[in-house]
C-alpha cells in the first residue's frame, strides 16, 4: 500500500486538519467518494425505481451496480440481498423485530456486545418473554467458544455475535459459531461493524444468515450502512419499516409485499449515500483488504509500543496488537477520558473518543467507567502514532495520578 498516495486522496489530510484517529466511529472520506456523490447532485439527482424518465433510470442503474459491487466484495452471488440501511444498528433492529420471535425463545449474544445487538433483545425480552443468555468472555475480552456451547440448546433461536468488538478489538470465530449454531436449528445474525472495514468477510463462507455493517465506518457516506440476508431468511424476515416502495399492491383491506429487496426498503432512499458506497467499496477493493488488515496491525503495534511502559496507563482488551482490530482502548490512573481526549486534541490535535463507546454491559460488567479510545485506519502514518503517544506520555506523566 502507497501511505503517501493514499493520504493525498483525504481532504482533511490534506489540509493538515489535525490527527484523526476515531474511524471506529466513523471514517474519513476520500475525494473518489465525495465526486461520486457530488456527481449524482450535479447530473442525476433523481428519484430511483419509481419514475421511468432517463434521469430516473440513472440512479435506478446505480443503485443496482452498488449491490452487485457489494456482492463481488463481499463474496456472494446475489446483489438483491444487499438491504440498504442508514447503519448496522437498523439492520440489527430489522433482523431482531422481524424474526418473529415468541415467549420463551431463547438468543445468545456474547457479554461484550455494541448496544444496537443488545437493547433490541433487551425490549424483546421485556415485551414478549424472550430469553436472553450471553456468552462469557474473559478478562480482555476474548471470546470464549466453550461458554458459547454452554448457551446452546434446542430452545435457542436465534444466535447474534460482533464479529469484532468496538473496544477490545478482539474477533469471534464466526464461522465457528455459525456451525454450531446451525446444529441446532438458530438463525446467525454478525454485527460487522468493526470488522467489515478491517478485515477480508467472505458472507458465503462464514454462512450467516444476516450480516450487517456501516458503509460509513468504511469510507463511505454517512447514514449508510447494509444488511445482508441469505434470501430464504429474508423471504420471512417482517420489515421494520413500510409504506411507499415496499409493497407489490396495497387495498383497504390487504397488502401484498414487493420482492426483495424492496420491501425493505421504505420511502425514497439514499441516492448519493448508495452511490458514494459503491465508490467507497471499489477504493478499499484497488487497496485490499488483507493489506488494510495488515496496516491496522503495524499501527497497533506500534503506539502499543509507544505506551508500554507508561505505570498509570491500562489497556483495556488484548496485549497482543493483531488481536486489536484498529482498536486501542486505555484509560489512564486519575483521569477521565473525556479528560485524556480533550487534552490530546487541544495539546497535539489528536483526535480519540471516550466514554463507553456504546458498549456499556461491558464495561459496567468489569466495573470500568469507561475508556479513551484511538482506532486507526488506512490514512493514519506511523509518524500520527508517535504523536499520538508521545502526548498521552505527557499526559499521564502531567495530570495522572
Amino acid at each position: 500500500m502507497d501511505l503517501t498516495h493514499v493520504r493525498k486522496d483525504f481532504p482533511t489530510v490534506r489540509k493538515n486538519l489535525g490527527i484523526y484517529l476515531d474511524s471506529a466511529c466513523q471514517s474519513l472520506r476520500p475525494d473518489q467518494v465525495i465526486r461520486a456523490m457530488d456527481d449524482y447532485y450535479e447530473n442525476y439527482p433523481a428519484c430511483g425505481g419509481r419514475s421511468v424518465h432517463s434521469m430516473a433510470t440513472l440512479v435506478s442503474v446505480a443503485v443496482d451496480d452498488t449491490r452487485e459491487a457489494l456482492a463481488r466484495f463481499f463474496g456472494t452471488s446475489d446483489p438483491e440481498c444487499y438491504i440498504f440501511t442508514k447503519n448496522a444498528t437498523e439492520g440489527l433492529n430489522t433482523a431482531a423485530f422481524g424474526l418473529g420471535l415468541k415467549k420463551g425463545d431463547a438468543v445468545v449474544t456474547t457479554d461484550a456486545e455494541h448496544n444496537s445487538n443488545h437493547v433490541p433483545w433487551q425490549f424483546l425480552k421485556e415485551g414478549i418473554g424472550i430469553e436472553r443468555r450471553f456468552s462469557k468472555s474473559g478478562k480482555t475480552g476474548e471470546f470464549d467458544i466453550e461458554s458459547f456451547k454452554s448457551c446452546m440448546d434446542k430452545r435457542v433461536k436465534v444466535v447474534s455475535v460482533q464479529h469484532s468488538n468496538n473496544v477490545t478489538g478482539c474477533s469471534v470465530p464466526v464461522r465457528a459459531v455459525t456451525e454450531i449454531a446451525h446444529d441446532y436449528g438458530a438463525t446467525v445474525i454478525i454485527d460487522g461493524a468493526q470488522a467489515a472495514p478491517h478485515m477480508a468477510v467472505d458472507l458465503k463462507k462464514i454462512d450467516a444468515d444476516i450480516y450487517c455493517f456501516s458503509a460509513h465506518k468504511m469510507l463511505g457516506p454517512s447514514g449508510m450502512g447494509i444488511m445482508y440476508g441469505k434470501k430464504e431468511v429474508l423471504e420471512k424476515l417482517r420489515p421494520l419499516t413500510v409504506g411507499g416502495g415496499t409493497v407489490g399492491l396495497a387495498t383497504y383491506d390487504s397488502v401484498s409485499l414487493a420482492p426483495i429487496p424492496d420491501r425493505f426498503e421504505a420511502g425514497l432512499l439514499n441516492y448519493s449515500g448508495i452511490i458514494g458506497t459503491k465508490a467507497a467499496i471499489e477504493y478499499l477493493s484497488a487497496i485490499g483488504m488483507d493489506n488494510v488488515e495488515k496496516w491496522d496491525s503495524e499501527l497497533m503495534a506500534r503506539a502499543m509500543k509507544g505506551l508500554e511502559d507508561i505505570k498509570n496507563l491500562h489497556i483495556v482488551g488484548p496485549e497482543q496488537p493483531g488481536k486489536r482490530c484498529g482498536v486501542l482502548s486505555f484509560n489512564i490512573d486519575g483521569l477521565l477520558s473525556h479528560d485524556i481526549a480533550m487534552m490530546l486534541d487541544s495539546m497535539s490535535k489528536v483526535m480519540i473518543r471516550s466514554g463507553m463507546h456504546c458498549t456499556h454491559p461491558f464495561y459496567v460488567s468489569r466495573a470500568i467507567d469507561g475508556s479513551a479510545r484511538a482506532s486507526t485506519y488506512i490514512y493514519n502514518s506511523p509518524e500520527e502514532m508517535d504523536i499520538f503517544t508521545g502526548t498521552v506520555r505527557k499526559i499521564a506523566e502531567t495530570f495522572g495520578e
